[in-house]
C-alpha cells in the first residue's frame, strides 16, 4: 500500500454541513482511480493458440483502502446525521442556535493536541510539541504564525466558519433535518462555480449539468412546501450556509493553497482560538439582550451540547484526515447517504410529509451531487473501458468463430488415410 504525502484544504463546511471543515478539495495529492486498476493482461498464448482474456484484479492495498472507506463512510454518516438530529432535539428545550455554535466550534482547539498524539504513537521520528509547533506554522509563511497573519490568513476563515454553521443550525429550528441535509449538499455545486469564476478551474460540462440540477432541487424543494414563510427562510438560510462554506473553501485555496496533515491541525486549533477571543462576546450580547436567553445555567442541557460538539469533532476528523487510508470520493459519499438516514427518523419523529415533489428535488440534487464526484478525466476513463469491453467482445466473437471452424477440418483430416488406402 502506497503511502501518500497527501495535503488536504482545511474548509469549514465544504462537504459537510455544521462544522465541517475542509477537505480535500483543492489538494495537492495524488488522485486515485474509483475503481479498482486492471492488471496487465497476460501475452502468452494457451495450447490452442488463443490469447489468454483480460482480467480484472485488485491489489491487497486497494482491496484495504476500500474496507477503510465502508468504515469510514459509515462514520461520517453516522456522526453527521447523529449531530443533526441532536441539534434538532436540542432546540426543544434550549433555543440558542449561536450560542451552540460557538460551544460547538470552540472544540476545535483539540485538532492540533489530537494530531500531535497520533503523531507520538506512529511517527519513528518524533518531534517536542514545540519543535511540531514551529514546523507546522511554516504554512503560513516564513516568519511562522505572527499577529499579522494571525488576523489576515486565520480571522477571515473564523468569520466565514461561524456564519457556516450558525445559518445552518438556525435552518434546522425552521425546516427538519431531511430538507436541510439534502440543501446542503448543494454545497458542491457552488464550490464548482466559484472555483471555475475565481480559480479558473477547467470547465466540465458534467459539472454545469449538476449545478443546474442543485439549483431546480433548491427551487423545487421550496415549492414542495408552497412556498410558506416559515419554509422558505429555512431554505434560504441552508442556501446562505451552502454558499459561506463554498466561499471559505475556495478563498483557502486562492490565499493558502493546501496544507499537510499537522498543518490542517494547526489551523483548524487556531480557529478555534480565535472564536474563544473574538466570537464569545457575541453569544453574551445575544444573552443579555434576550435574544437567545436561558433561565438558569441549570437549565441547559450539557449532555446535548457535549454530545453534538463530540459528534461534530468526529465527523470533522474523520472527513479531515480520512484521506490517509480511504479514497476521497468514498469519504464524500457518507454526506449524501446522511440524507435517507435523516429521513427515516424525521418520518417517525416529525410531521414531515413526502410528497412527490420533495422527493424529485431530493432525487436530482443527490444525483447533481453525485456528478460533481467524476473525477476530471472521467471521459477518458469512459471511453477506455468502452474500447476494452468492444475489444474483447471482438476476441471471443473470433476464438467462437476459430472453434466451429476448426471442427470439421480436424475431422476431414483424420478421415484422408482411409481413403488413401
Amino acid at each position: 500500500m502506497k503511502k501518500h504525502s497527501a495535503r488536504v484544504a482545511p474548509l469549514s463546511a465544504c462537504n459537510s454541513p455544521v462544522l465541517t471543515l475542509t477537505k480535500v478539495e483543492g489538494e495537492e495529492r495524488p488522485r486515485e482511480p474509483p475503481g479498482p486498476a486492471e492488471a496487465p493482461a497476460s501475452v502468452g498464448s494457451e495450447a490452442g493458440g488463443r490469447t489468454s482474456r483480460r482480467r480484472w484484479t485488485c491489489s491487497r492495498g486497494q482491496l484495504q483502502k476500500t474496507f477503510w472507506g465502508v468504515a469510514v463512510v459509515s462514520c461520517v454518516c453516522a456522526s453527521w446525521a447523529g449531530a443533526a438530529q441532536l441539534a434538532k432535539l436540542t432546540f426543544r428545550t434550549f433555543d440558542a442556535p449561536f450560542t451552540l455554535t460557538w460551544f460547538a466550534t470552540n472544540w476545535n482547539f483539540l485538532f492540533f493536541p489530537l494530531y500531535y498524539a497520533g503523531h507520538v504513537c506512529k511517527s519513528t521520528e518524533k518531534q517536542s510539541v514545540k519543535q511540531r509547533y514551529r514546523e507546522c506554522c511554516r504554512f503560513f509563511g516564513d516568519n511562522g504564525l505572527t499577529l499579522k497573519v494571525f488576523f489576515t490568513k486565520a480571522a477571515p476563515f473564523g468569520v466565514l466558519w461561524t456564519l457556516t454553521n450558525y445559518l445552518y443550525l438556525h435552518a434546522i429550528k425552521k425546516i427538519n433535518t431531511t430538507d436541510v441535509s439534502v440543501l446542503f449538499c448543494c454545497n458542491k455545486a457552488f464550490v464548482f462555480l466559484l472555483s471555475w469564476i475565481v480559480l479558473r478551474d477547467r470547465f466540465m460540462g458534467v459539472r454545469i449539468v449538476a449545478a443546474i440540477l442543485a439549483i431546480a432541487g433548491i427551487v423545487m424543494m421550496t415549492y414542495a412546501d408552497g412556498f410558506h414563510s416559515h419554509s422558505v427562510i429555512g431554505i434560504a438560510l441552508v442556501v446562505g450556509s451552502a454558499s459561506m462554506s463554498a466561499l471559505y473553501k475556495v478563498l483557502f485555496k486562492l490565499l493558502l493553497g493546501s496544507a499537510k496533515f499537522g498543518e490542517a491541525a494547526l489551523f483548524l486549533s487556531i480557529l478555534g482560538v480565535f472564536n474563544i477571543l473574538f466570537i464569545t462576546c457575541i453569544p453574551v450580547i445575544l444573552y443579555f439582550t434576550k435574544v437567545e436567553y436561558w433561565s438558569s445555567f441549570e437549565d441547559i442541557p450539557w449532555g446535548n451540547l457535549c454530545g453534538f460538539s463530540i459528534l461534530l469533532l468526529t465527523f470533522n476528523i474523520v472527513l479531515n484526515f480520512g484521506i490517509a487510508v480511504t479514497y476521497p470520493t468514498l469519504m464524500s459519499l457518507g454526506i449524501v447517504l446522511s440524507v435517507p438516514v435523516n429521513a427515516v427518523v424525521d418520518h417517525y419523529t416529525s410531521q414531515i410529509v413526502f410528497n412527490g415533489v420533495r422527493v424529485i428535488a431530493i432525487i436530482i440534487i443527490g444525483l447533481g451531487f453525485l456528478l460533481l464526484l467524476l473525477p476530471e478525466e472521467w471521459d477518458v476513463w469512459l471511453i477506455k473501458l468502452l474500447t476494452r469491453l468492444k475489444v474483447r467482445k471482438k476476441e471471443e466473437t473470433a476464438e467462437g468463430g476459430a472453434d466451429l471452424g476448426s471442427g470439421p477440418q480436424h475431422r476431414s483430416r483424420r478421415a484422408r488415410p482411409s481413403f488413401a488406402r
